[in-house]
């Protein structure tokens, strides 16, 4: 009987020191590392680039995570806008440098290339540059979410909103990648759907410095909108060149499907006004809004104000770090963090509360706006006026239509 109360005891005693082990190291696994992926030097660098990078280091602050001890390492890559080239900086920051979550990721073809890969290596993909619908579509995953916009959101804005206003024929000058394909796709589709037809279209390559020919083609088909299935350098490309050539003097309408505030400050609001255009954020929306950007400009490599998808960034990497925080620890398991992030409810001072849906798409509201005049602008920045407001039902694919495959019983 000795024998075996010294047996329980000593297993005990070994149990004790076992989980006396164990918990300093569950405790002080409160590290995490944030890879910020985006374009630091070319077309799309001033929607994006060095900005998103503050913007996460923002958000880091602001959780309060590194007042609780937590450890949180930010670096940055520049993926040149080549799949390949984001593919391997990722793959070298999820193998050997132990990054936990790969934010920002504009360029369609990069995020979809990322997006794949983190699901591979059970990481975070947290989206708000690359407007592709195929991130929530077809290409979802249990580890990436999307939190600012798509091309559906654009479509449902700026494609339905011209069309019912008149302009019910169609042209479109496309980037030639995943984005601008799925834009001008999303878009036709709307276009159709109320009423209008689509006369033709041209691709150009992304990064392009002359559209002659391609503004010559739009011109010629006499299409009452011209829509820009394209973004930052290209779009503001496009657009100079265009008054040019007397598109919209010439009476056929502009369409920006894709718009930033760093490309209106680029253009003027000479060239810019009248221009039609979705977003889900702008600076000067309300106080809330307005404090934060004022934050940012002065933290701003730039000292610009933020565009949409910077915004998307703070506001993505905030939830996740609220939802590290929430599991009382980093588990360094994607598809976990990510299914707990969709549990959360999402509230920021920046998009305000709204779900994170199953295939990863957060629900928030979208804007219609119009460049002002020059007249018309009171204080610097001040460039929008605001149209309309979409719903965030409205401004995302309906689930009931919806190909991602973890929707699937």
């Amino acid at each position: 009987m000795k024998k075996k109360t010294l047996a329980r005891h000593t297993a005990a005693l070994v149990a004790c020191v076992g989980l006396g082990l164990a918990s300093p190291a569950l405790a002080q696994d409160k590290t995490v590392k944030i890879g910020v992926l985006n374009d630091m030097s070319s077309l799309y660098a001033d929607i994006g680039g060095p900005n998103s990078v503050a913007a996460v280091k923002m958000a880091v602050d602001d959780s309060g995570l590194t007042k609780k001890g937590w450890k949180i390492d930010v670096v940055s890559g520049d993926h040149q806008n080549k799949p390949d080239i984001g593919v391997n900086i990722a793959r070298q920051w999820l193998d050997s440098d132990k990054i936990d979550v790969i934010a920002d990721t504009p360029n369609s073809g990069v995020a979809l290339a990322v997006s794949n890969l983190v699901k591979e290596k059970n990481a975070v993909h947290l989206n708000s540059g690359a407007a592709t619908a195929d991130l929530t579509g077809k290409a979802c995953t249990p580890n990436t979410v999307s939190f600012t916009y798509d091309t559906y959101m654009l479509a449902n804005g700026t494609g339905k909103a011209l069309t019912k206003a008149g302009g019910d024929s169609w042209f479109f000058l496309t980037a030639d990648y995943a984005f601008g394909h799925a834009l001008e796709r999303d878009t036709a589709a709307v276009v159709t759907a109320n009423g209008g037809k689509v006369l033709g279209g041209v691709k150009h390559p992304i990064n392009t410095s002359d559209f002659s020919s391609f503004l010559l083609q739009a011109q010629a088909s006499k299409a009452k909108v011209v829509g820009l299935a394209n973004a930052g350098g290209d779009t503001t490309n496009a657009i100079k060149q265009a008054a040019e050539f007397g598109i919209v003097s010439g009476g056929q309408k502009l369409a920006a499907l894709l718009l930033f505030i760093n490309d209106v400050h680029s253009l003027g609001l000479k060239t810019a006004q009248g221009l039609t255009f979705t977003e889900s954020f702008y600076w000067d929306m309300n106080d809330a809004t307005r404090a934060w950007s004022k934050r940012f400009q002065a933290a701003s490599p730039k000292g610009t104000m933020p565009s949409m998808t910077v915004a998307g960034v703070y506001a993505a990497v905030l939830h996740y770090l609220k939802t590290l925080d929430a599991l009382g620890g980093n588990p360094h398991d994607g598809a976990k963090v990510v299914a707990k992030m969709k549990e959360l409810p999402t509230d920021d001072p920046l998009f305000g509360k709204g779900p994170l849906r199953a295939d990863g798409r957060r629900l928030i509201p979208a804007y219609l706006f119009e460049v002002k005049k020059p007249a018309e602008s009171k204080y610097p920045w001040d460039y929008y006026k605001q149209i309309a407001t979409i719903s965030p039902d409205d401004a995302a694919k309906p689930l009931a239509t919806s190909d991602c495959p973890l929707l699937k019983k």
